[in-house]
């Protein structure tokens, strides 16, 4: 395999901040390893959060709640996967600012960032990728074909290097949580998938770090992601079921403020299998444009303690 991506290659640091917190970094598969193993044989349950890098709120949210999910260490892998980039996608423009990233990782309580370099994740000569068959055959796997593909390769590779108890990843990507879980499943792999709610914006927009390659008004606009979902949950809740007129809604919502819509769906939220009616919990789902950066965002529908 070959990539074009920046090689992140950073041989044991410890580096300080003002209150002289440690944040251990290691680039090394068989070091992260040992680290790990040597924990859990101390009794402590290990947590990883996979990250691309480029923190914000929302991943510190993500560290917060393996912390109150039981995790006495947490270990943060910073790595722009580019398995799961297509040819005319993001890969190189997508934001990298490793510093800044240590930097956030100094203030909250982060026991080791694990920043692995392509070649160390795919040495030469790999072969091995993982498939999940059915669910990325909806929503972002249509548009984005082999993307799912890169997304369960990558987190494998993670989750065998670090050996985690519990791994906790964003129900932003919602469609990537169901994906991970299912290969959890399948591979009777011993890691406990912990979901953690999106975080957002004063104004309603999911934290990504995507949105720093928003226009101001650009910016503005995908305000109408949030509004759509919540439009939509208001409706259901007064009565309306017929996912055709939701769904029509939510577009509407974005194409108005200049949103060029990729998908507005509301799909079973297990099986991500498009719904005709509302009878059930559910789950709304939208992808769209904004200039040239797509955003995505999503929230639960028709389970009314949920609303």
């Amino acid at each position: 395999m070959h990539f074009r991506a920046k090689n992140i290659r950073i041989n044991r640091l410890e580096l300080l901040d003002s209150t002289s917190h440690v944040v251990p970094v290691e680039s090394r598969v068989d070091s992260v390893r040992a680290q790990s193993r040597r924990w859990r044989r101390e009794g402590h349950k290990v947590a990883l959060i996979p990250t691309m890098g480029a923190l914000h709120a929302g991943h510190l949210s993500l560290i917060e709640q393996a912390r109150a999910k039981g995790a006495d260490r947490v270990i943060v892998s910073i790595f722009v996967n580019p398995t799961q980039f297509g040819k005319d996608e993001d890969l190189d423009r997508y934001p990298q600012d490793l510093e800044g990233d240590l930097e956030m990782l100094r203030s909250v309580d982060v026991d080791l960032l694990f920043a692995p370099s392509v070649d160390t994740v795919y040495p030469s000569g790999c072969q091995t990728t993982v498939t999940v068959e059915h669910l990325p055959q909806h929503l972002c796997g249509l548009s984005r074909p082999g993307h799912f593909d890169g997304v369960a390769t990558v987190v494998s590779i993670l989750f065998h290097t670090t050996e985690p108890d519990l791994a906790v990843f964003g129900e932003k990507d919602f469609q990537q949580l169901q994906v991970i879980r299912q290969m959890v499943r399948d591979q009777h792999m011993p890691t406990r998938i912990v979901s953690a709610p999106i975080v957002r914006e004063a104004d309603g927009l999911a934290m990504s770090s995507r949105n720093a390659h928003l226009s101001g008004q650009d910016r503005v606009a995908a305000c109408s992601l949030h509004r759509a979902l919540t439009e939509a949950q208001a409706m259901v809740a007064k009565g309306e079921r017929d996912v055709s007129i939701l769904t029509r809604q939510m577009r509407s919502t974005c194409v108005r403020v200049g949103g060029r819509i990729d998908y507005a769906s509301i799909v079973d939220p297990t099986k991500l299998s498009d719904l005709i009616h509302v009878n059930a919990p559910a789950r709304a789902l939208l992808a769209v444009y904004f200039g040239s950066t797509r955003l995505i965002d999503n929230a639960p529908i028709g389970n009314i303690e949920s609303l």
